[in-house]
């Protein structure tokens, strides 16, 4: 009878150590799956270097909101007062908005610019006019032209109209960056135009044939990024443009019928979270934390979200906020809104995840851990790129793969074994700062990535789907072999098929154990 019941025991513990052994299962998927997910990116909130030719026919495209401008009076080198952000009103109309957040200011005639409105009206509008050497003329509604003095003071009364040579009324101008967002893109076209771009755009760039290409190589999942505008499709904000909400309806209708799960992504937010483009921003400034109206139309948003897609069978999980800047989004004011965020999704559901992005910077995902936020399938969104950052720019192949298997693949381990939500590292890709790098070195670089990644508790998702950048396009990546998804643990029915192989396996040692 002892010997019978040690039996039984040691049966018990080799099922246990067996089942662990698959790995954890994410409610929702089949069989004992964990994400293996691909972004839509770039297509229901734009990002110019996704796809630049969107851009391609705005009027002097290069002079979109956000775009840094230097303007020398009478220098070489533009002081920080001679760099603006550029607010654009139409193609040859614009607003300077300096680093500190003032408006460029003039009166009318004779009148100085100063720097010193917090907000733009007629005064602080101006009529550009350009020539092909980037030289300009500024001047007011009325026609008149504005000039630096000797003293470099600028003042609206250069008599006449200036010519292009070296005059005090024309300034060099150069354009020092760009911003390539939905804002941009709608500001720039006009609301016609935009809305004309934009639903080609959004008809053509993800299609049902995508979701059945997913299918094929055994993604389970994907993730798809809208902006905030998105709850009031109808008539959204200006300059923002309806047409995305039927287009994230066929994206649920498309991945329900490949059996795909998808998880909504609120990539950009009221006010920006992290000033870049694909937050919407205006002009890379950060003003969501600030506004408590801005929080609160994104908790609408979320509301609006979770009460259209909850019962939804495609709907797998909700993530309240991509990349919250760590320099301007403090956690006293992020937590609270996960927190609420949380409770909004819960009101609706009570199995959909809701997903928190960790701060992006210099911040700690472990922060969210300790942050109590939520109790019920909960998950902390990881991004990892080895770009963005100097250290990565001169690591050879060898020390990128170390780097993961090092630094990454430790996190992820101490992560899982936190007490608390899943791990998802919901955005990676397969591209570094290696120069002419082989076909033979990214798939090297791809197999550590999924290697350690596979191991994220919840799963993954590679970013993204497509792109003009090749190494960023996992359909390209994955069509040319340099990204190698590997069967057996990536691939949808090979998952299947271990699964069952390892049920068998269970109940062969079982008897195995019983009968010795």
């Amino acid at each position: 009878m002892e010997l019978l019941f040690s039996k039984w025991v040691s049966a018990f513990l080799l099922c246990c150590w067996l089942s662990s052994s698959v790995g954890h299962s994410v409610e929702g998927l089949h069989g004992n799956a964990r994400v293996r997910a691909v972004n839509l990116g770039g297509w229901l909130v734009i990002e110019g270097w996704i796809k630049p030719s969107l851009f391609d026919n705005i009027p002097n495209g290069d002079m979109l909101n956000g775009g840094g401008l230097n303007v020398t009076v009478d220098r070489d080198n533009p002081l920080e007062w001679e760099i603006f952000k550029l607010w654009r009103v139409s193609d040859s109309v614009f607003q300077f908005r300096t680093s500190e957040g003032q408006f460029l200011t003039c009166s009318g005639d004779g009148s100085i610019v100063t720097a010193t409105a917090e907000s733009p009206s007629d005064s602080e509008t101006f009529y550009l006019e350009r020539n092909f050497n980037n030289r300009v003329h500024i001047k007011l509604k009325g026609g008149t032209y504005i000039q630096a003095s000797s003293d470099n003071i600028l003042r609206a009364d250069f008599p006449g109209t200036p010519g292009w040579d070296d005059n005090a009324a024309t300034f060099e101008m150069t354009i020092v960056g760009k911003m390539q967002g939905d804002f941009q893109l709608a500001n720039g076209y006009g609301h016609d135009k935009a809305k004309e771009v934009l639903k080609k755009h959004r008809n053509s760039f993800i299609t049902v044939d995508d979701f059945d290409f997913l299918y094929r190589h055994g993604i389970d999942t994907v993730r798809i990024p809208v902006g905030w505008w998105i709850a009031s499709d109808s008539i959204p904000p200006a300059p923002f443009i309806g047409g995305s909400l039927e287009a994230l309806d066929n994206a649920f209708s498309w991945a329900q019928s490949y059996n795909i799960k998808c998880i909504i992504d609120l990539h950009a937010a009221p006010g920006s979270q992290n000033g870049m483009e694909h937050s919407a921003s205006r002009d890379g400034t950060v003003n969501w934390p600030t506004s408590p109206e801005y929080i609160s139309q994104t908790l609408d948003a979320i509301d609006f979200l979770a009460s259209r897609y909850a019962v939804h069978p495609a709907l797998l999980g909700i993530e309240l906020l991509n990349e919250p800047s760590a320099a301007d989004v403090p956690l006293d004011v992020l937590v609270p809104f996960y927190k609420q965020g949380y409770k909004i999704v819960r009101k609706y559901s009570t199995t959909a995840y809701v997903i928190f992005c960790q701060r992006i910077g210099n911040a700690d995902p472990f922060e969210l851990y300790q942050a109590n936020i939520g109790s019920l399938n909960t998950v902390v969104d990881l991004h990892y790129y080895n770009l963005f950052d100097r250290y990565f720019d001169k690591l050879t192949s060898l020390e990128n793969i170390q780097f993961i298997y090092k630094s990454r693949q430790s996190q992820i381990q101490a992560l899982n074994s936190a007490n608390g939500p899943l791990v998802f590292v919901g955005e990676w890709v397969n591209e570094w700062n290696v120069t002419n790098g082989s076909l033979a070195d990214y798939q090297d670089f791809g197999r550590v990535q999924l290697d350690v990644y596979n191991a994220a508790s919840f799963g993954w998702s590679y970013w993204t789907l497509k792109c003009e950048k090749k190494h960023w396009d996992f359909e390209w990546s994955v069509r040319n072999n340099y990204l190698q998804l590997q069967p057996g643990v990536y691939v949808g029915k090979s998952r299947g098929k271990m699964i069952s192989r390892v049920i068998l396996l269970l109940g062969v040692a079982c008897i195995w154990i019983f009968l010795h």
